[in-house]
């Protein structure tokens, strides 16, 4: 694996990344009377999920750093819990909602090794 130069050498951001492009294309669909509710929501969260790992990855301390990748999943499990909405009220089909959660789990357990690794960085063992 090469340097890490920017958030966007990440492998963790470019997974959130195509989270980010799925929820967008599937809220296209939703009724349209959801526009300030549940894609409102869908889409505030999985923004927040790569916004916060940027955030992360350019902050000076790494205490810090680690404070904005677990804001990012905890906006990873708020989604989840939405997509279980949209599922629930018929908004997408079982496929779409099995894939969606399929990309989430991916994203979330890059994003836990990462988090993993930066608190090895802080604690090394000697």
């Amino acid at each position: 694996m090469g340097q890490i130069k920017t958030f966007r050498d990440l492998q963790v951001w470019q997974k959130a990344h195509q989270l980010v492009l799925e929820i967008y294309r599937i809220t296209v669909k939703f009724p349209n009377f959801e526009k300030y509710g549940l894609i409102s929501q869908m889409r505030r969260a999985v923004i927040s999920v790569a916004s916060n790992i940027v955030e992360g990855f350019r902050r000076q301390h790494l205490r810090d750093s680690l404070n904005f990748y677990n804001i990012a999943n905890g906006s990873l499990e708020e989604l989840k819990y939405q997509m279980l909405v949209a599922h629930d009220l018929k908004y997408i089909d079982e496929r779409i909602y099995q894939r969606t959660i399929n990309l989430c789990e991916e994203v979330s357990k890059m994003l836990n090794s990462w988090i993993r690794s930066q608190k090895n960085n802080i604690n090394p063992k000697a």
